[in-house]
């Protein structure tokens, strides 16, 4: 059986990356983790399919935008629904937590640096609102141990979209102590303590 080839190009920080370098972890699978400086982007910039990383190159065939990416790495190592109605379940679980990421888009900004504004009133006006109504939702959609009865790449990326929430502000998951412990307990498998026990430090 031939080995494949993946190679993952993204900055050195986690990012959009790190869900996909977490289901690599989850599966036991080697891939080239290629974290390029900042000033080298501009040259790869146009090699890439739409002008972004991360991209994932399997044998050398380009995937880009990280959502993609990480479904197709579910069906590569079997991390995924058995039936196009569970698969649906997981894009669905995803697609809600893309939304979020997008609504509070404006106040993560601000909040590392990366775009003038007043923190706390964004914190306090569009932050908490859409943590309630968002996190309401995954609450009321997650109901078992995982979204389905195993644990799926979804899973994994939720669970680390999750912590890089509470990295920034730990009580960000008060008053939702099913989604804590749904976080708890994705990252307690083994691969994935391991993974992150490990894992060099980075600002976001």
């Amino acid at each position: 059986l031939r080995m494949v080839h993946y190679k993952l190009t993204y900055f050195d920080l986690r990012g959009r990356a790190e869900s996909i370098r977490q289901v690599f972890a989850y599966a036991g699978v080697a891939f080239d983790d290629v974290r390029i400086p900042r000033d080298k982007w501009p040259e790869l910039k146009p090699q890439t399919p739409f002008g972004q990383l991360p991209l994932l190159e399997v044998d050398g065939a380009p995937i880009a935008q990280s959502t993609a990416i990480l479904r197709f790495l579910g069906k590569q190592f079997e991390l995924t629904g058995k039936t196009p109605l569970e698969q649906a379940k997981l894009d669905m679980v995803v697609d809600q937590m893309n939304d979020f990421a997008a609504d509070i888009k404006q106040f993560m900004m601000v909040s590392i640096g990366f775009a003038q504004g007043d923190k706390e009133a964004l914190y306090k006006d569009l932050f908490l609102p859409n943590r309630d109504k968002h996190f309401a939702l995954l609450v009321k959609n997650i109901t078992g141990d995982f979204i389905l009865g195993h644990i799926t790449w979804a899973d994994i990326h939720l669970a680390n979209s999750l912590e890089g929430l509470v990295s920034k502000m730990p009580d960000v998951l008060d008053g939702f102590p099913s989604l804590k412990a749904y976080m708890e307990r994705v990252h307690n498998t083994p691969r994935l303590r391991a993974y992150l026990s490990t894992r060099p430090a980075a600002p976001f």
